[in-house]
């Protein structure tokens, strides 16, 4: 079982022993790092792709088609494990892929993309051809829906399913909020109690009601599936801007995110994101911030982090938009950083508000 690290597409897998193979998704294209035996470091095999911003990864379950959607470039497929590839977009009318994902139904699997534009699209075909779900910009705020950056159009951050039906969709529009189908997508409604500027939610399946959201702002719960909202953190807290928010999938109650000290606007001028990886053993009540063998500042933000769990056990992996990918198998404890300098792993443009080379100035502890 491969594990993916890319900015919008699953971040939770499954298998039976601790996987051997990441896909890293980056401004140039999906790194592939191995490890020839358990105990062996993680060694770079291969690089596909390249020249393209990969943005979402996604290995669906039937066949183990990879899927690769980008910036620019529209969707890619393999059915050979990575070493060819195809478009497989018909049907998608942005090239600027934001996020995908999958989810199994009675009537075969269904795949989602969400563009910038924000628009959804569904292929139940593995690809072959696409439909949009127009109803979802049919919901009253789809006029105020924007991005701070050029052309400032929004995008669909992320897509999510409720393991209790396959119908249940969330859908994350940044920057313009949380929408929500149970009718797998035909008509959507708007959530409502918390920041807009969404960047995912998950679901966690052994308490599906219990939602958490990471926005622009800080990080949110929900404890009735979306009807009402607390917040968890804001933006004192020490990951001001989280965008990554992971519940193990047997322990609802340890829960991970990490991300900037402050919004992508303040990052050139420090010259540093400062980013953290934070952890809850209490249902997002209380963070620690995780340090042992992490840099005491990490430069690039931390755009994207995956977990892998096995019978026994679980790793997470995060990247960043130095190209730094950091791995901890012992509950985020200890980190060693096994890939250092790769393409960077960046949401838009994020990468360029710390150009490499910057030194960042002095930052307050927080």
């Amino acid at each position: 079982m491969s594990v993916c690290v890319s900015i919008g597409g699953p971040t939770v897998f499954r298998s039976d022993s601790p996987s051997n193979e990441i896909l890293v998704g980056t401004t140039d294209g999906i790194v592939f790092l191995q490890k020839a035996a358990p105990n062996a470091e993680w060694q770079e095999s291969g690089h596909v792709l390249e020249g393209k911003h990969v943005s979402t990864l996604l290995i669906e379950p039937t066949r183990g088609t990879i899927f690769a959607g980008t910036h620019g470039d529209g969707i890619h497929a393999s059915d050979d494990s990575g070493r060819t590839w195809q478009r497989r977009d018909r049907g998608v009318e942005f090239a600027n892929l934001y996020s995908m994902n999958c989810v199994e139904t009675p009537e075969g699997l269904r795949l989602y993309a969400g563009t910038e534009p924000a628009h959804l699209f569904v292929s139940k075909d593995l690809g072959q051809s696409w439909d949009e779900l127009p109803s979802l910009r049919s919901v009253p705020s789809v006029d105020t829906w924007t991005f701070p950056g050029p052309p400032h159009w929004a995008h669909v951050k992320n897509i999510t399913f409720d393991v209790r039906s396959s119908d249940t969709i969330y859908a994350s529009i940044e920057v313009g909020g949380l929408l929500k189908s149970v009718d797998a997508g035909s008509t959507w409604r708007e959530l409502s109690g918390f920041y807009e500027d969404v960047h995912r939610v998950f679901v966690p399946p052994l308490r599906p009601d219990d939602l958490y959201m990471a926005t622009g702002a800080g990080l949110y719960h929900s404890a009735d599936a979306g009807d009402t909202w607390a917040v968890l953190t804001d933006r004192s807290a020490r990951i001001a801007y989280p965008d990554a928010v992971i519940v193990h999938p047997e322990r609802p109650n340890l829960v991970f995110t990490a991300g900037a000290i402050c919004s992508p606007g303040e990052w050139r001028t420090r010259g540093t994101a400062d980013a953290r990886i934070g952890r809850s053993s209490d249902g997002g009540r209380t963070w620690e911030y995780l340090e042992g063998g992490l840099p005491e500042h990490i430069r690039g933000n931390v755009e994207a982090m995956s977990l892998n769990h096995w019978p026994g056990g679980f790793a997470l992996m995060a990247g960043t938009t130095d190209g730094d990918i950091f791995c901890s198998d012992d509950e985020g404890e200890s980190w060693a950083t096994i890939a250092r300098g790769l393409p960077a792993v960046s949401k838009g443009g994020h990468y360029r508000n710390i150009p490499r080379g910057d030194a960042p100035v002095a930052v307050g502890a927080r």
